[in-house]
């Protein structure tokens, strides 16, 4: 390997020369190997960006070439683990050197020595094609790990396979043109990986959240923007999503939060039960951890080993997600390498090719046909953290042109204490045309009509709650004042829902639409009494009213409801 030497050093850009690195290859930087990766070349300079500190590092020390890109480790026991932006798994960092990571320490992403049980799948004489699982380990207690063929070899006749215990580099199957398959696979972060197409959209993303799955769905594979300033729910929202979402695994990218609250998380995550069995959400989990103060350049490369770790499980048949919190950090790392770089700066000193960086990592997300035949999913939600809360700057704006859910985390409904605070205003969802057919076969054939009633009783009540803060509700004709307080049900009974509540925490699509329903019948009775003449305060002082507001928060509600409706509708009868 050719070694090279540092010419200049500006924080975490170094230039050297002497090198024959292609773009992207990683490199080792001065005498304690700092992890690095080439991104620039001209003439004989290669720019390159550290994933470490460069305190200390000066001209003429030597650069060493690896002969390959940043390639993230994949193989069975990467679930559970807590790395950082590169996949160095931070507890045996701290191992190794304490509280305070030390520089130039290189940890292998998987437990090269670990043994697992490999069962085969394949057996003598069979032939085998890329992404082919060829066996299983039991990674964890409901997620089969599948051992597949690496997507770039070319497969073959088995001429052996083993069953046993094995490590990941141990030989579990050999080919009859001589190559050897191993448990462990490494794979470029920088590098979709292939499928044979990507599948439309047609299938929703269950999350249990009233105002997601009613007003503005995901789909598997879909993509999603959760923007909002601080203190708004986006890291409980994360939370939320990544314990109901009805996914196989969940990947949490940390990405420049500050560290505070990603030790929060690391000690929450940990705990968070996964409903499905009871046992610790980790089991089915991948945190990525990079806090603020750590290198700019660790925290760019970290989106994409997510993304590659959600795409190898996607490969296995899994559904993904994956929630990156937050891609402004991402991109400001971005704006502080492009300035080091001396390169021309676009809105607001981000780089020019923002919007094309933020496309490509979408862009991987998606249902698909994969390699083996099946399907599997990566849904991505990134959390975007605009500076008081502008939605108009940069990061956001392109990010929007991308996603196709966009949850508005709003500050206003965060200090009235709604939660979730998403503003069913300014938010949308572009699945919702594909998913129609799946709510009327699967939740009810009325759904969708239910929905856009709602959503106009809201639209509505928005342009009367200008008039109400001038000339109050009493000056309103009846039937606006009927509005509002329909649309004050659907905002307090409906939308407003507790994260830390046992039951209303996770809403099923059947409670979602049969509250809906309730809501919309008190609404239809209300305007039939009023066109018989009774008095809007009667009409809002019903009894049953109220009740319905207490049935959310009740597991077995349907006989409860059953009694409301019943309730409800002897209620309307008696009115005169």
């Amino acid at each position: 390997m050719e070694v090279g030497r540092v010419k200049r050093v500006a924080g975490p850009v170094v230039q050297a020369v002497g090198l024959k690195a292609s773009m992207y290859d990683l490199v080792l930087v001065g005498e304690e190997g700092l992890m690095s990766e080439v991104i620039g070349i001209s003439g004989d300079k290669h720019i390159i960006q550290v994933y470490e500190d460069t305190s200390g590092i000066k001209p003429g020390e030597p650069v060493k070439e690896t002969g390959g890109p940043l390639v993230a480790q994949l193989g069975p026991g990467i679930l559970t683990q807590i790395y950082d932006g590169v996949q160095r798994p931070l507890p045996l960092l701290a191992e190794r050197s304490g509280d305070f990571i030390s520089r130039g320490l290189f940890v292998d992403g998987v437990d090269h020595k670990k043994k697992w049980e490999f069962q085969p799948l394949v057996k003598k004489g069979d032939t085998v094609k890329p992404g082919q699982p060829i066996g299983v380990v039991q990674e964890q207690l409901l997620i089969k790990h599948k051992i597949m063929v690496p997507p770039k070899h070319k497969g073959g006749v088995v001429k052996e396979i083993y069953s046993g215990n094995f490590t990941v580099e141990e030989t579990v199957c050999v080919l009859e043109d001589g190559s050897q398959l191993t448990m462990l696979q490494k794979w470029p972060v920088r590098q979709a990986r292939p499928v044979v197409r990507k599948l439309p959209p047609t299938i929703p993303l269950r999350t249990g959240q009233r105002v997601i799955d009613g007003f503005f769905p995901l789909a598997k594979g879909g993509t999603a923007a959760i923007p909002g300033g601080f203190g708004t729910g986006k890291t409980v929202m994360q939370q939320t999503l990544s314990k109901w979402s009805d996914v196989d695994i969940v990947i949490y990218v940390g990405c420049g939060e500050r560290g505070n609250e990603m030790a929060d998380l690391l000690h929450e995550f940990p705990e968070l039960v996964d409903p499905r069995t009871n046992r610790p959400l980790l089991e089915r989990s991948i945190v990525y951890a990079n806090t603020s103060n750590m290198p700019v350049a660790a925290r760019e490369a970290s989106i994409y080993t997510g993304m590659t770790t959600a795409e190898y499980y996607r490969d296995m048949g899994y559904d993904v997600l994956m929630t990156a919190d937050s891609t402004s950090r991402w991109a400001e790392a971005m704006r502080e390498l492009a300035s080091r770089l001396e390169e021309m700066p676009g809105e607001e000193g981000y780089p020019a090719y923002l919007a094309a960086r933020l496309a490509d990592f979408y862009e991987r997300a998606g249902r698909a046909e994969i390699l083996a035949g099946g399907e599997g999913s990566v849904a991505v939600v990134g959390a975007v953290s605009p500076p008081g809360g502008d939605f108009t700057e940069p990061v956001t704006q392109n990010t929007l042109r991308i996603v196709k859910v966009f949850w508005a985390l709003d500050s206003r409904l965060t200090q009235r204490r709604h939660f979730p605070s998403i503003n069913w205003l300014d938010s949308y969802s572009l699945y919702e045309k594909d998913l129609e057919s799946w709510y009327a076969e699967n939740v009810a054939a009325d759904w969708n009509q239910l929905k856009r009633r709602a959503m106009a009783i809201l639209q509505e009540n928005a342009e009367l709650e200008e008039i109400v803060m001038l000339v109050g509700s009493d000056a309103l004709p009846e039937d606006q004042q009927l509005t509002l307080e329909v649309a004050r049900m659907i905002i307090n009974f409906w939308l407003a829902q507790s994260a830390f509540h046992p039951v209303d925490t996770f809403c099923p699509y059947k409670k979602q639409y049969d509250l809906m329903k309730a809501i919309l019948t008190y609404r239809d009775y209300a305007f039939d009494a009023l066109h018989r003449g009774v008095a809007v305060d009667q009409i809002k002082s019903v009894p049953s009213k109220d009740a319905l507001a207490k049935l959310r928060m009740v597991e077995d509600y349907e006989p409860e409801l059953k009694k409301v409706m019943d309730q409800m509708k002897a209620e309307f009868e008696a009115l005169k």
